[in-house]
């Protein structure tokens, strides 16, 4: 069963499938990976019957996550079933569910399980947790990375559509680098991390695992909403990170920040996607990356380790030897720190973020290598901080110079275990790392997770930021023609040049001087017709509009992948006296014929 949110919303749509159907398959598959100690608690028939029964109640795809199933990483509550945070003695049952967890479950979404992850949220390893070892979807003796490393093993396993994670430190990007998956680690604050057990409460993030960048940005559309709940909430509207180009600059480290502990394999992978990136017209620039890797020392170097001993004192000091022990001894190093040493580790933050902020005056994003090795289990038994350490070298800082990140998989290296890099750019990126993300997937991967689900071909228009509104022309407005500046000046960005569905008929208006277009939507003899698609701010529409002379307006057009956008649609009285031209497939035909 293909579990991508696409294919299921279609097998939905076309009676092929229930949502009942689809959680009683992946029941039965659950049970062949029980070596792989994936979960904490699977949710059992009766605790998924109010999910299921409120569904069957509903149309299919009446809400944006219908009948999609995902798994949740056990320090994120869902109501009535334990959260546990990979320790059985701190174990609680919420009445509550997360408020992340409740905005997917009322869009549709069905929680299937709570899975596996380093104990409190320490470590980047997926081996720290006393329900067993995680193993990677790859190669059962290698490391899933950590620490939400249930969500992502799951997911690459096909045994849900996405799944929740949580990312303080890389813990959304490193288990999808190690199982092929997109790891959306979002702006802080995007996602409510009410609900969620902390780590580090005032760097923690909700993270997004996925097939592909389509199926991240749906489900990041859904959950990314404020909540008042949450003291550390921020609404996505009210970040603006710079601008980008239409083609991003993407900055990597120099020869010195590039670190691979010798691993040849990680190494040439990287260097290979800088070659293709740059054969296909990126423009790459090295940065001196001396900064960012000092900075990411101070997560768990400096005081910020006081904060995963706050989350839980009362409990630490209780059951201190009952903790897993390397993530005991982590915690417990907490109690040497001073308040003197937190303020220390904010004025050394203060600067670094003050540092680093001027390199976004030259890029649009960085891309990093996500982690710069991978470990078997065995070699993490036998150094477990030092080499995980080693794996937070690109993404500790994350979080603490408020970037965004998508972890993308770029291949297999040729020990076949998964790799990939990892775009990251200032607080409110997501969309536009997202949308990166879609574009360039495809290209240096052929398949998702470890079943070899397809990727799908990139759907530009859909990634849409809160500021920014998709916008379709099909006449005078398309680049080289006379009205095209009219979308220039309002700082409009073409996306991609592609076909409306065969739907429409298509005319030349009566009346000048500029000759226009009209495209009117028909139940027969339709065909598609060539439009351009716009990025356009959000706050320049309103403007745009007011130049738009009846009988055209700006509606809803189809385009040929089913996707539709804002667009140029003409009232059917204005095709009176109007010459019939759909017969050309678009605006640009009709001109050059008119040239002849």
């Amino acid at each position: 069963m293909d579990c991508r949110i696409a294919s299921l919303r279609q097998a939905y749509g076309e009676g092929q499938l229930t949502p009942r159907q689809v959680v009683e398959s992946l029941h039965q598959q659950t049970g062949h990976y029980t070596d792989y100690n994936l979960f904490i608690h699977v949710l059992t028939d009766e605790e998924l019957a109010p999910y299921l029964n409120r569904l069957e109640e509903s149309e299919p795809n009446s809400l944006p996550l219908w009948g999609i199933p995902f798994m949740i990483k056990d320090n994120i509550d869902l109501a009535g079933i334990p959260t546990t945070a990979a320790c059985e003695e701190f174990a609680y049952v919420p009445e509550h569910s997360a408020t992340v967890v409740q905005l997917l479950i009322d869009a549709g979404a069905i929680p299937l399980a709570k899975t596996n992850m380093d104990q409190f949220a320490t470590g980047l390893v997926g081996t720290r947790s006393p329900y067993g070892v995680c193993h990677n979807a790859f190669d059962f003796n290698m490391i899933s990375g950590g620490s939400s490393s249930g969500s992502a093993a799951s997911l690459a396993l096909n045994l849900c559509s996405f799944s929740l994670g949580t990312d303080t430190a890389g813990s959304g990007r490193v288990p999808a680098a190690f199982n092929n998956l997109i790891g959306l680690k979002p702006s802080k604050g995007l996602l409510s991390t009410s609900g969620v057990v902390p780590a580090v409460r005032s760097q923690d993030v909700v993270s997004i695992f996925a097939l592909n960048a389509q199926d991240a940005y749906k489900v990041f559309d859904v959950a990314a909403q404020p909540d008042d709940t949450d003291e550390f909430s921020r609404d996505e509207m009210a970040l603006t990170p710079p601008a980008w180009a239409a083609k991003p600059v993407i900055g990597i480290p120099d020869a010195a920040g590039l670190i691979f502990y010798d691993d040849h394999e990680a190494q040439a992978n990287f260097e290979a996607t800088v070659t293709q990136l740059k054969s296909q017209g990126f423009d790459i620039k090295e940065i001196d990356f001396t900064l960012w890797l000092e900075t990411a020392k101070l997560l768990y170097g400096g005081a910020w380790v006081a904060e995963r001993y706050a989350a839980i004192e009362a409990f630490f000091e209780a059951h201190e030897t009952q903790l897993d022990p390397t993530v005991g001894g982590i915690i417990a190093g907490a109690r040497n720190l001073s308040a003197a040493d937190a303020y220390k580790g904010s004025y050394a933050l203060q600067q670094a973020q003050r540092d680093t902020r001027a390199v976004w005056q030259d890029i649009n994003c960085f891309m990093t290598p996500t982690t710069p090795t991978i470990f078997s289990t065995e070699q993490i038994e036998q150094d477990p901080v030092g080499l995980n350490s080693v794996l937070g070298t690109y993404t500790n800082f994350m979080n603490l110079l408020d970037y965004a990140a998508v972890a993308m998989p770029t291949g297999l290296r040729n020990d076949s275990l998964p790799t990939g890099v990892t775009f990251f750019a200032p607080a409110g990126s997501d969309r536009a790392l997202l949308k990166l993300t879609d574009a360039l997937h495809n290209q240096f991967n052929k398949t998702a997770g470890a079943k070899a689900l397809p990727i799908p071909a990139p759907k530009a228009e859909l990634f849409d930021t809160p500021h920014t509104i998709s916008l379709a022309v099909v006449g005078a407005h398309l680049v080289g023609f006379p009205l095209n500046g009219q979308l220039i000046e309002r700082g409009a960005t073409l996306l991609q040049t592609t076909k409306t569905a065969p739907k429409y008929r298509f005319y030349q208006l009566a009346g000048g001087p500029i000759l226009k277009p009209g495209l009117v939507k028909t139940n027969t003899d339709g065909a598609s017709i060539e439009v351009e698609v716009w990025s356009m701010p959000k706050q320049h529409l309103g403007t745009f509009l007011a130049l738009i002379p009846s009988p055209l307006g700006l509606g809803k057009v189809e385009l040929i992948d089913g996707s539709q956008v804002v667009g140029f649609i003409c009232e059917p009285y204005g095709i009176e006296g109007a010459t019939d031209i759909t017969h050309t497939g678009g605006w640009r035909n009709w001109m050059k014929q008119n040239a002849l």
